[in-house]
């Protein structure tokens, strides 16, 4: 497959969670002399291991870039991803290795394949001092009228994202010209699944990660210093386990919302993908059920 390197520069394989992205990623790295770039927002951090699907037994010998970078509690957003994802991607091709982008966040991927134009933004006290007295709503209203396309809902649902997001849109508009980024040559796959057999894998997967001590991860979390706020800003997981060890969920209610919630999740980077590709990104999709490496592979060859 030496030849078909030369066509392409980037390989990034995307999905929803639970779809086997990972595994997938390691055979093509194994067969293309590829090193892996993660793209999860949550991975970044240290200590948050099973509730962000780490699976960092799978990559054997194949070098992992973006994971555990970050400290738990601390911010790290799509500015930070798009700006170190590059940085591994010029660093990776300078050793002659292909970089391979695997995740599911769709933002991170989108704003490297459509080359989002963002500014590092501080915070801003006096601003956010101005917004505290706004409701939810106004809050919203405020943001829409800033950015009325929102590449992230979650930052429309909940009131520190919103307040983050006001403070990132206004700091957007009052910077210079940025120059221009890397030029990419990318190869894109998604892992595709039939809903209802997603639906099990999540499930599955659910299971696997509790009996492993998932509960006692987010404890463990708490007790070093992160607050309940933030691992509730963290999400899926660790919202609805930090509502569990505060007593606010018993474990049977927690269980349910919780696979509930992570298939909607998935239906929404579904939904995000289809997106990404109705603004230009060319998807090839590849059958989960099927020999999805073969296909890649033949993929590849022919293209």
């Amino acid at each position: 497959m030496s030849n078909s390197r030369q066509k392409f520069e980037l390989m990034v394989i995307l999905g929803v969670t639970a779809g086997g992205k990972t595994a997938l990623a390691v055979q093509a790295a194994q067969r293309l002399g590829a090193e892996i770039i993660s793209a999860d927002s949550r991975q970044v951090y240290r200590g948050m291991d099973l509730g962000t699907g780490k699976d960092l037994a799978e990559y054997g010998e194949i070098p992992c870039h973006l994971i555990d970078i970050a400290e738990p509690g601390s911010e790290y957003n799509v500015f930070n991803f798009q700006r170190d994802c590059f940085t591994a991607i010029e660093e990776i091709s300078a050793r002659g290795k292909l970089p391979l982008i695997c995740g599911g966040t769709a933002m991170y991927l989108d704003s490297v394949l459509r080359g989002y134009r963002l500014i590092e933004v501080p915070e801003n006290p006096q601003l956010r001092a101005e917004l505290t007295p706004l409701s939810d709503e106004q809050l919203r209203q405020r943001l829409t009228e800033l950015k009325p396309l929102q590449h992230n809902r979650t930052d429309l649902d909940e009131r520190e994202r919103l307040v983050r997001a006001i403070e990132i849109a206004l700091g957007e508009l009052a910077s210079p010209d940025l120059p221009p980024l890397p030029e990419l040559k990318p190869r894109v796959f998604g892992l595709r699944w039939p809903r209802d057999i997603l639906r099990q894998r999540i499930a599955l997967r659910l299971q696997q990660r509790f009996a492993e001590g998932m509960i006692a991860e987010v404890q463990q979390l708490h007790a070093a210093g992160v607050s309940w706020a933030r691992l509730e800003f963290y999400g899926l997981e660790y919202r609805l386990i930090a509502h569990h060890l505060q007593g606010q969920l018993d474990y049977k209610e927690m269980e349910q919302k919780l696979h509930t919630a992570i298939c909607l999740f998935a239906k929404r980077q579904e939904n995000f993908f289809r997106r990404m590709e109705r603004q230009g990104v060319d998807i090839h999709w590849l059958d989960g059920q099927g020999d999805a490496f073969g296909e890649l592979c033949r993929f590849v060859e022919a293209n």
